[in-house]
């Protein structure tokens, strides 16, 4: 059975890099009806951030990624939490230096540093110079008993290659001279990411590994492990880096990074979705979009890009609004309730609705979109009122036989369309020159929803009250 993971460190909110690697493991394994597992990899006990495993979990929950297996659920090949495997991790540590994969590391940090200042200054680059590798076990026992800090270092050959097939990137070579004698088990009895993955995929019987390009130069040290457990090697895929727009590595430079930033904001778990699916990846027949079950149908693999993907937020934003643009009014309204202040009218919020859908790119917009639906008195310059070429007394004049008209008019849009069309010939006016003073003094803006949609939403008790108010600024 397909069988991936998910495998976050809890240092902080879930990225969107990290959490489009996510996405495309989510997607292989149900395209493959195979597991979707979560694992915490909480070793480095000194970069964790309370409450980050939490929002890890909300994040994949919001974006409605369920694992099959890890924490909250359960599952057959727990711990899920990397943490409660030390015992392990130790007794597998210690196993790896009696089969001769691995060694004691006596240095102590202030040595190492010197040895790294000083490859540095050489113009190398800086790796473990294996000083301890060649104590023998007996000297090792000693300085052991006397209770001397050691840490546990992979014994990588000193010649020969190692190469595997990787599913994006093909055929992959590293030189072991280039391999550095990486820690495996820390003095403190933690291990290091390398022997904690290995040691944690194969228990959990994961067999494939996808994850991003940042890990590819680990992939060697990794394979080291499998070979020395004599454990089957999982297929891997490096997924391509996301970068900004100027091609720099993703950061806050960037704009937000956290997945629940955007949420925050007001984006639509399905908008997200379908963006970061399309980051690294595209479908055969290069459509932009697809719901989330299109894309199990249709993701493999082997059409995961090499290229670095770029995140665009304006691609971001117009997905959003697509999205936006597909749901019922109804479902809309739903979806804007923590974006809504609290005094806000429930039921003029259902008629507002469908007047903005249409303008509205995150659902954090419609409160400024739509603010003055819900307030009792506008502000706003009166010289809006006054259009170019007219005098005061003309605009109060054109303002104040379209209150008689209101007062008198049925209430219906074509009803009102067609009698301010007839007042703006009566008065002489262009049809535009007084559907935007009607605009700026029922609203205080330039920019609405449509005007007669927007009057019938008022209601004829506030378009009068607001037009009087109007013509009162004129007469100022």
């Amino acid at each position: 059975m397909f069988r991936t993971r998910f495998a976050p460190s809890p240092t902080g909110e879930p990225h969107i890099g990290n959490i489009r690697t996510a996405l495309f493991e989510y997607l292989a394994a149900r395209h493959q009806d195979g597991k979707f597992v979560l694992r915490i990899e909480d070793t480095d006990k000194s970069r964790e951030v309370p409450g980050s495993k939490e929002k890890i979990m909300l994040g994949l929950s919001w974006l409605g990624l369920a694992w099959d297996e890890g924490p909250e659920v359960g599952g057959p090949y727990g711990p899920y939490v990397s943490s409660e495997r030390l015992d392990l991790y130790q007794k597998l540590a210690k196993e790896l230096v009696e089969k001769d994969w691995a060694y004691y590391c006596f240095c102590s940090p202030q040595r190492l540093e010197e040895v790294k200042k000083a490859q540095v200054a050489k113009g190398e680059i800086p790796r473990y110079d294996r000083h301890c590798r060649a104590l023998s076990r007996e000297e090792c026992q000693i300085r052991l008993d006397k209770e001397e800090k050691a840490v546990i270092r992979l014994k990588v050959p000193e010649t020969g290659e190692i190469s595997f097939d990787d599913i994006v990137r093909g055929k992959v070579t590293f030189q072991n001279k280039d391999i550095d004698d990486q820690v495996l088990l820390k003095s403190d009895g933690y291990p290091t990411y390398h022997l904690a993955v290995v040691i944690d995929d194969y228990y959990m019987k994961i067999n494939y590994i996808i994850r991003a390009e940042e890990w590819l130069p680990s992939t060697p040290k990794h394979l080291l492990l499998y070979q020395a457990f004599n454990w089957e090697i999982p297929y891997y895929a490096h997924l391509p880096m996301v970068l900004g727009p100027d091609r720099a590595k993703l950061s806050k430079r960037h704009g937000a990074t956290s997945l629940l930033e955007y949420r925050d904001k007001g984006y639509l778990p399905e908008a997200m979705i379908n963006f970061l699916a399309l980051l690294g990846w595209s479908p055969k027949d290069g459509r932009d979009l697809l719901t989330k079950e299109e894309l199990i149908r249709e993701f493999s693999l082997d059409r995961i890009q090499k290229n670095p993907a770029v995140f665009d937020k304006d691609k971001l934003d117009w997905f959003n609004g697509q999205y936006i643009r597909k749901l019922e009014p109804q479902e809309l309204s739903e979806r804007l309730k923590p974006f809504i202040p609290a005094d806000y009218d429930k039921e003029l919020v259902k008629k507002v609705v469908p007047l903005i859908q249409d303008r509205l790119v995150t659902l954090k917009d419609f409160a400024a979109l739509t603010d003055f639906f819900f307030v009792e008195k506008l502000e706003y310059d009166k010289k809006l009122l006054i259009q170019k070429g007219k005098t005061v007394e003309e605009a109060k004049e054109g303002l104040e036989k379209a209150v008689e008209l209101v007062e008198k008019s049925a209430w219906e849009h074509d009803a009102l369309e067609s009698a301010f069309r007839s007042l703006a010939e009566e008065l002489g006016w262009k049809t535009g020159e007084l559907f935007m003073a009607l605009r700026v003094a029922l609203t205080g803006r330039t920019a609405t929803p449509p005007l007669f949609e927007t009057m019938i939403v008022l209601g004829r008790e506030k378009v009068v009250k607001r037009l009087k108010e109007a013509v009162g600024k004129l007469a100022e």
